[in-house]
């Protein structure tokens, strides 16, 4: 029986000292927990960028709050930090508290970031807080050490012309600045000297020369300017206290010449940054806004690389945290001919209007001018307010381009009908419509509403005396034959209501109001026949329309990224007949040929060319006086040595003009050919 006491009461001994052993163990489990839990909390207000919060966390230690929250601020915040996760590798029990192990990873402007650290967590009020050191931020981290974000500018990609020749490359602008302390006695004088020339206001200069860190030689910049403006550089460095640095910049060697085709870049803004968030642009970064600047930015772009490190008390570089490689943008070659483009712009420069030139086997294009246009350089070195407002407001709208939109054909779009109603069968090109006099209508049911032509000739009605003297009534006639929806159909084949593949964005041609499918009523099926009613066509699109007289009823695609082989694409096979593209072929060399052909003036011995004039009126009524008159000229080589070209050419308001805008445009397009 006594053996019996004593074993229970051992048992009763042991099994209290379990509870005990494990009620201690459960207590330091929990107590560890506690301090693991308080350096994940840390680690999470470090992610919100909550400083604050952080200090709270941390122990007691000779560093004020002010440079606590200062230092972990410029670093996380200097090098783009997000997504701080880590892993407790290990956790071990010491004299002041726990000593916590772990792996910790994150996000940073130069990649990922990971590395093995060790924190300290000690009690202080009966919660665990963090023994915090700069090495907590990264391990090799001395409290006198500084972090570093070095940015490897990466290169933008070149755009170039055929021959190689820059169209927009990384080069050098120049920075205008002023050195206060050499201003000299006629200070303001010449502030107002430098405001004038550089269309800076004074005010702004004042309040540059003004900032805190200015000192009498310091180096003020006010204004950029084109490194390549020799005269403005040479005025400028006549005043004294001016002085000009050289800084890389993004340099169009044809300025003007190119403005609409190639665009600028420009600072990247908030909404773009949201735009393109993952894709490594900074608030920095410069992007293409317009034109082929904009169209190739992904191609283009380099992707700058970044370097973070850390530099010791002495300024020397002790150790690097991680390297992000920079990507250098690549080039894109264009099949434009650089001279063409500058001839091009020389004969339109005075002028509002398009040219589009093209090889029409190849549809490769050889000139896009839109004028009056701009200089992208100044979009690079920055627009003052007055130019801004000038260019903005300007009423021959240079911001304009006007090769992307659609206008009324005019004339220019009677060879189409001709080549639908062949196409079609529903014209015989030698059948004599028979009728007299320049006034026509269908019959009584048109009202008032007569089709008018301007010439009134003796031969015969037919298709090429009609495309010869271009005959309003004739292809209204026609037009009614083929009938609406044959037309629209016919059309729709043509690439109407599309939008064509093209780097950038064209307006789709049309053939009803707000791009409708149909055409409604009789006298607007008419007045379409001959390029008015609702008929509106981008000049591009109608390069590629044209190029199926020249290829056998084969639309060619049109494009502006150069291929070594020059190959052409089809964008749409058999858009009309071989025989049919043949005939309106023949007819529109006549309209050149022939003494009596609307384009005669165009002819150049020793050079066929196949061509056809148009007007087009913009009237909304026949009281309209305001909205002008559009001159056009279509033409396209066949014979021509140095390989053929296809011109589509407009120009605005020539209704005041004496040559006509057809004749007009003639005249220059001679001096690109002769």
């Amino acid at each position: 029986m006594k053996n019996k006491k004593i074993v229970i009461g051992i048992i009763a001994i042991i099994v209290i000292v379990a509870i005990i052993v494990a009620t201690v163990i459960l207590v330091q489990k929990n107590d560890q927990k506690q301090a693991e839990q308080a350096l994940n909390d840390y680690i999470n207000l470090i992610n919100e960028k909550d400083y604050e919060g952080m200090y709270q966390k941390v122990a007691s230690m000779n560093m004020s709050k002010e440079d606590y929250i200062t230092r972990n601020q410029n670093i996380y915040e200097g090098i783009d930090s997000s997504n701080i996760k880590i892993s407790i590798s290990d956790t071990a029990k010491n004299d002041n508290g726990y000593q916590i192990s772990y792996r910790q990873q994150m996000y940073t402007s130069a990649g990922e970031v990971d590395f093995y650290n060790i924190a300290n967590m000690v009690k202080e009020n009966g919660e665990y807080k963090l023994q915090w050191t700069s090495r907590t931020i990264f391990p090799q981290l001395e409290e006198t050490d500084k972090v570093r974000v070095e940015t490897i500018k990466a290169k933008r990609g070149s755009i170039l012309d055929r021959n190689d020749n820059p169209l927009a490359e990384d080069g050098q602008i120049a920075s205008v600045g002023i050195v206060p302390g050499k201003l000299g006695e006629a200070r303001d004088e010449n502030i107002s000297k430098i405001s004038e020339l550089t269309g800076v206001s004074v005010d702004y200069i004042n309040e540059e020369l003004s900032a805190s860190y200015v000192k009498d030689d310091t180096f003020v910049p006010v204004k950029k300017i084109s490194d390549s403006d020799t005269e403005l550089k040479n005025q400028l460095l006549q005043i004294p206290g001016v002085m000009i640095n050289k800084e890389d910049g993004r340099v169009y060697p044809l300025g003007e010449e190119a403005g609409h085709l190639i665009g600028y870049v420009q600072s990247i803004n908030a909404e773009e940054l949201e735009k393109n968030e993952g894709k490594g642009y900074t608030t920095t970064s410069l992007i293409g806004k317009s034109g082929l600047e904009l169209a190739y930015e992904d191609t283009l772009r380099g992707i700058d690389g970044t370097r973070i490190y850390i530099l010791d008390s002495d300024g020397n570089e002790k150790t690097e945290i991680v390297k992000q490689d920079k990507k250098d943008g690549q080039d894109v070659k264009l099949t434009i001919d650089s001279d063409l483009q500058k001839s091009v712009y020389e004969q339109m420069k005075n002028d509002k209007g398009l040219f589009v030139i093209m090889e029409p086997q190849t549809g490769e294009l050889l000139a896009l001018v839109s004028t009056p246009t701009f200089d992208s350089n100044d979009f690079v070195v920055g627009l003052t307010n007055n130019q801004w407002n000038e260019l903005n407001n300007d009423e021959a709208k240079p911001l304009y381009n006007r090769f992307i939109q659609k206008y009324c054909p005019g004339s220019t779009f009677k060879p189409v009908t001709g080549a639908i109603g062949l196409t079609l069968g529903t014209i015989n090109p030698d059948e004599d419509l028979g009728y007299t006099g320049t006034s026509w209508q269908k019959d009584s049911s048109w009202g008032n509403y007569h089709v008018t032509t301007l010439t009134a000739y003796n031969g015969a009605k037919n298709l090429m005396n009609a495309i010869m003297y271009s005959d309003n009534i004739y292809f209204a006639q026609s037009a009614l034959k083929i009938g609406a929806q044959n037309y629209a159909s016919s059309l729709d084949k043509l690439g109407f209501n599309e939008q064509l593949d093209f780097p950038l964005t064209l307006a789709k041609s049309q053939y009803a109001d707000n791009n409708g499918t149909s055409i409604e009523g009789e006298t607007k099926l008419a007045d379409s026949g001959y390029g008015q009613g609702d008929i509106l066509v981008n000049p591009i699109h109608m390069a590629s329309i044209y190029s199926a007289f020249a290829n056998e009823g084969n639309m060619i695609k049109p494009r502006i990224e150069y291929d070594e082989s020059k190959n052409g694409e089809i964008l749409k096979e058999n858009a009309i007949t071989k025989e049919a593209a043949d005939t309106i072929k023949e007819d529109l060399i006549q309209v050149v040929e022939n003494p009596n052909g609307t384009a005669n003036d165009m002819k150049i011995n020793g050079l066929t060319i196949a061509g056809k004039t148009g007007t087009a009126e913009l009237k909304i009524s026949s009281e309209d006086t305001e909205s002008g008159t559009l001159g056009w000229f279509n033409c396209f080589t066949t014979d021509r040595a140095e390989g053929n070209l296809l011109i589509v050419s407009m120009v605005e308001n020539v209704q005041n003009n004496s040559e006509g805008g057809s004749h007009y445009l003639i005249q220059k397009i001679r001096n690109l050919l002769v």
